[in-house]
Order: C-alpha cells, then structure tokens, then sequence
C-alpha cells in the first residue's frame, strides 16, 4: 500500500486594501481540477467574503464573481503573496 502526503497550505497575511488594513486568509484546496486557494476577508460590516484564485499560465487569478472593487484592485498583491508562501512551503 503507497500513502501519499499531500502538505496542507494555510496562511493569513494583512493587506492595506480601500484605505485599511485587511486581514486576507489563504487555503489551497488540492484537487482534480489543479490547484486552486480560497481566500476570505472581512468587509467593513463584519461580513465574510469568500472567492476562489486560479493559476492561468503564470500568475494567479480570482475567478470571476460579483466583488468589491478593493479586492479586485490587490488580485496582483494575492498573486505575489501566494508565490512568497509557495517558495517557503
């Protein structure tokens, strides 16, 4: 019987995002259909924001979903972040 280990990626990194510091919450979710990292934030009302990055060719992306604009802005901050943690694990 072969076991294969699969490391879990988990990390939480402040972002300065729409004028304030924002705490964003990465996990990447290993699958069939490649990798892919959840993230969530809180907006300014306590709510939780949940969207999904893909890798397409070299950089990762948020799939397209209704957000607020702060978070579209930071999608190339996400895509270093994710890199950063990725050459550490």
């Amino acid at each position: 019987m072969h076991i294969q280990f699969i490391k879990n990626i988990q990390f939480t990194r402040l972002v300065k995002a729409d004028g304030r510091l924002r705490e964003f919450n990465f996990r990447k979710i290993n699958g069939i259909q490649g990798s892919l990292f959840t993230v969530d934030v809180s907006d300014d009302r306590g709510n939780r924001i949940l969207f999904r990055m893909q890798k397409e060719d070299a950089n990762w992306k948020i799939i397209q979903q209704p957000l607020p604009e702060w978070i579209w802005k930071n999608e190339a901050n996400f895509h270093e972040l994710i890199e950063e943690e990725l050459k550490n694990a």
